[in-house]
């Protein structure tokens, strides 16, 4: 089909339009990481997805056509993939980062990806620039990649490297002003070819669609969780759906409060030295500590390292008492 043709597949009208199908979503991906149509008809379709919701055939379809351009990355297969998108103003200090190297020194290499928007985030929030301290490389290659999580067991990819066209299509959210389909395909789409996905959500409504669109993608292993800022990090005071997909099937766990003490996870004033602090013990805080404890226990569950979540918490309580305190590896 034409991409103008995908445009009228969506915006026809009352009674005439439909959302696309998983084989049209991959076509309309693949043309516009080509770079083939208007910029005007991408920010038509982008924006009538958004009109009409995106569902699960749209998502899976998109993550089709992005995928056929990463097959060095997809070569991979680390045990997780970690997705980090959140652009929202909520974004506290990227605590998840401790618990995702915390996973990887347990045997689970942890490949990241992402993006994160400076123009709608704290600059205390900036993952980027909190990963030199707390040990995590950051890669521009697959061979790069390969080698740190040999060596390492995590690494960070930039999404403008690894798909300068994915980025160009994400950027577009400051012309929109708006988040699109896009965002939702980054988080789902799993680059590396990992067994094990673990992504976060801003609202919940997204996270039975990014369950239902692995399904359809056959992701051995997923679980999503309305995390801090839209990460995947669970706030350990609070009882936390998570949902995913085990062998094929929709999995639902309600996870209950680890610590009776209330915080927000954003902050009022975060200080970026807390991050270091925190992993080398020259700082303790029981709140933060409860959030990488309960996020690494639930990349734990996710992964299939534990059998179920009592012991994924235990586990990751262990994990965070016995780490190495250095601050860089």
């Amino acid at each position: 089909m034409t991409f103008s043709q995908l445009v009228r597949t969506l915006g026809r009208g009352p009674g005439r339009s439909r959302n696309l199908e998983r084989a049209e979503a991959a076509e309309a991906m693949r043309q516009m990481l080509a770079g083939t149509p208007a910029p005007e008809a991408v920010g038509a379709l982008l924006m009538l997805m958004r009109f009409r919701g995106e569902n699960a055939e749209e998502i899976a379809g998109f993550c089709d056509g992005a995928a056929e351009g990463l097959e060095a990355w997809r070569a991979l297969r680390p045990a997780i993939d970690w997705p980090s998108y959140a652009a929202g103003k909520s974004r506290g200090l990227p605590l998840f980062l401790l618990a995702a190297r915390l996973v990887a020194g347990a045997g689970l290499p942890v490949l990241m990806h992402g993006w994160n928007s400076a123009a709608h985030m704290r600059e205390a929030a900036n993952l980027r620039a909190a990963l030199p301290g707390i040990g995590i490389p950051v890669v521009e290659t697959p061979e790069a990649a390969r080698q740190a999580l040999d060596a390492q067991g995590i690494a960070y990819v930039p999404l403008e490297v690894m798909s300068p066209d994915l980025y160009r299509l994400l950027r577009l959210r400051d012309v929109f002003g708006l988040r699109s389909a896009v965002n939702t395909t980054l988080r789902v789409m799993n680059p590396s070819g990992a067994a094990c996905s673990v992504q976060g959500v801003f609202h919940p409504p997204y996270r039975p669609l990014q369950v239902a669109a692995s399904i359809l993608r056959e992701q051995p292993r997923q679980l999503a969780l309305k995390g801090g800022g839209g990460e995947f990090e669970r706030n350990p005071s609070k009882s936390v759906t998570l949902e995913g997909v085990v062998g094929g099937e929709r999995i639902e766990i309600e996870a209950a409060p680890i610590i009776d003490e209330t915080r927000r996870l954003a902050d009022p004033e975060p200080d970026p030295a807390r991050l270091p602090a925190l992993w080398d013990g020259s700082l303790e805080d029981p709140f933060s500590e409860a959030v990488v404890v309960a996020t690494a226990a639930a990349a734990l569950l996710a992964a299939g390292a534990c059998t179920d979540l009592p012991a994924a918490e235990a586990e990751a309580a262990r994990l965070w008492s016995a780490r190495p305190r250095d601050r860089a590896v």
